[in-house]
């Protein structure tokens, strides 16, 4: 038996992060526009819901279509899964090649900032409280993994919790960060350029660029290979 297979971890390239972007044909753009004055925000909601659920060709356009007439700015190259919901969209700003995987759900605020960059993959079932979320690009995103970036200040004691204002908190996902399935992002915190957060962390502080961390919560496991805090400073240079 070869030393190949004796082995049962295999290399192979990526498909998503090396994709090369490549400019929508006008006429995406111009039907995304005519869409936006014929229907207006409201009516592009109940129009996706024509489409949402779809695996097809047509259904797929439709989606990437209304989602470029719906946001604030949306790139080339957007893939967006079935079932995939979200709420005011408008706030919305989209890079370049980026997807949203199956079941995933954003949630914007009306006054809210939600930025994706260029390249970032969301996997299936995502979600996003993004009433102050940035995402920068190249950044992949775990199925199931969240971000919550509100919480009930939960005063005064003497009400419901659900009733108390709302604290909402600016959450950051730096360029090249790699989030793993289910972990869950808290109001707050910033994930550093080229980090790795392991499958299921509850991440409650901010991470450090390159570094890994895992656990409930989320702590410190080490500086990825071939990286330490010498060398971080010139990495994080774009």
């Amino acid at each position: 038996m070869s030393a190949d297979a004796a082995s049962p971890i295999r290399l192979v390239q990526s498909v998503h992060g090396l994709k090369e972007n490549i400019a929508d044909p006008d006429y995406q753009t111009e039907l995304a526009k005519e869409l936006r004055q014929s229907y207006g925000l409201a009516g592009l909601v109940e129009l996706h819901a024509r489409f949402a659920n779809g695996d097809g060709f047509v259904d797929a356009f439709m989606r990437r279509v209304i989602w470029r007439a719906l946001a604030r700015s949306c790139g080339s190259g957007l893939q967006v899964g079935s079932g995939v919901g979200f709420k005011h969209a408008e706030t919305f700003e989209i890079g370049n090649g980026v997807f949203i995987g199956a079941h995933a759900y954003i949630q914007g605020r009306f006054d809210g900032t939600c930025k994706i960059g260029d390249n970032s993959w969301i996997g299936p079932q995502a979600y996003f409280d993004a009433r102050n979320l940035i995402i920068e690009e190249c950044v992949g995103w775990g199925p199931g993994a969240k971000v919550l970036g509100s919480s009930h200040t939960a005063l005064p004691v003497d009400v419901p919790v659900i009733k108390t204002n709302l604290e909402i908190k600016p959450v950051r996902i730096g360029a090249w960060a790699d989030i793993g399935t289910n972990a869950t992002i808290l109001p707050g915190v910033t994930i550093g350029k080229g980090a790795i957060v392991g499958a299921g962390a509850v991440v409650v502080s901010d991470v450090e660029p390159f570094s890994v961390v895992a656990g409930v919560p989320a702590k410190f496991i080490r500086w990825r290979e071939d990286c330490d805090p010498s060398t971080v400073k010139s990495l994080e240079q774009p």
